[in-house]
């Protein structure tokens, strides 16, 4: 037979009014009176009723979030999955659910959060990514439905809650790492072009290029397309120039594996022939062969501090935003040599 309210309060001494209140974080309620009530909650084994809270605090204590791309193609990239594991570790501490959106196109992700605003099946929503034309965005806003971005916004970002790297300059240090390896023939393969991070990545690798006095080939410069991460087109494109590189820096772990790969197949070592700094220190970095050299961008930290900065805002309406940046560092490994 299960644990209700009235075997809590008799255990603890107290009303089951006050063991209500102590459910619902009641301020009316001391802290001692708290930690002993729930003391007697956990040594009991009582569970409870989340619908029947939901209903007394008007909160569903659940955080959505709102995938870059459909979740076939998200959960492809170890990247997103630490940045979940993050997410879901600072849920866990402060005793929040997830809700993800499952669309498998813009418009149906859109969709997904339209119902989980109208539908208040959650409190607040992290946002993914920071990209153009972007409809989800404006709609929170619009709705002044609390939310936060993983990546600096591209419109009112001092109004807007982010927690994001500092793409640019972790961008020009990669691009600095090659550059003082030897190599002046580098050439950059990113994301998305309508995304905010590549956008940061390609302007850092641009200034550092800038900096040494080395000519920008704007035929060095490959997005990909339509959240593909195959190589294959883009590694034959930069092999067909008259001028190859010598060097990439690539924006994605996992992007690289498909580069390295149709470099194989082209009969182009790594690191023999062609260099190579990737983003993420994902698994992916430490089992690629070679292993990867890579910007560490501390993805369980971004999902962490996101979710912890917008539960403390959920429960501290008046706070005034916060804007967190997390610092990044470059892993060597076996991708990159010296420039002979």
């Amino acid at each position: 037979m299960s644990v209700t309210i009235k075997d809590v309060a008799k255990e603890a001494g107290v009303a089951p009014s006050t063991v209500s209140r102590v459910i619902a974080d009641s301020p009316r309620i001391s802290q001692v009176t708290k930690k002993k009530v729930k003391k007697v909650m956990e040594d009991m084994g009582y569970h409870m009723n989340y619908n029947a809270r939901v209903l007394v605090r008007q909160a569903t204590q659940t955080i959505g979030v709102v995938m870059k791309h459909s979740s076939s193609h998200s959960f492809d990239n170890p990247f997103f999955s630490e940045v979940l594991s993050g997410i879901s570790k600072a849920c866990q501490e402060n005793d929040y659910s997830l809700n993800l959106t499952t669309g498998e196109s813009e418009e149906a992700i859109f969709r997904d959060v339209i119902k989980m605003v109208q539908g208040k099946r959650v409190d607040a929503i992290v946002v993914l990514y920071s990209k153009e034309d972007d409809q989800v965005v404006p709609y929170l806003m619009q709705q002044n439905f609390p939310f936060v971005m993983v990546g600096k916004p591209l419109m009112e970002a001092s109004n807007i809650m982010y927690v994001d790297n500092d793409n640019v300059q972790a961008s020009n240090e990669a691009t600095d790492y090659l550059i003082q390896l030897g190599h002046e023939r580098i050439g950059i393969v990113g994301g998305e072009a309508d995304f905010e991070v590549t956008k940061a990545r390609v302007e850092g690798y641009k200034k550092a290029l800038a900096l040494h006095g080395y000519p920008q080939n704007a035929s060095y410069i490959k997005y990909r397309k339509d959240g593909s991460y195959d190589g294959t087109i883009i590694t034959e494109e930069l092999l067909g120039l008259p001028e190859p590189p010598t060097a990439l820096v690539i924006m994605d772990d996992f992007h690289a594996l498909s580069i390295i790969a149709a470099l194989k197949e082209a009969g182009v070592s790594v690191p023999g022939d062609m260099s190579v700094i990737s983003f993420n220190n994902t698994i992916v970095s430490r089992l690629s062969s070679p292993s990867l050299t890579t910007v560490d961008t501390n993805a369980g930290q971004l999902g962490y501090y996101s979710a912890d900065t917008l539960i403390e805002k959920l429960q501290k309406p008046g706070m005034m935003n916060k804007s967190l940046i997390i610092p990044t560092n470059i892993v060597e490994r076996e991708s990159c040599r010296e420039r002979k």
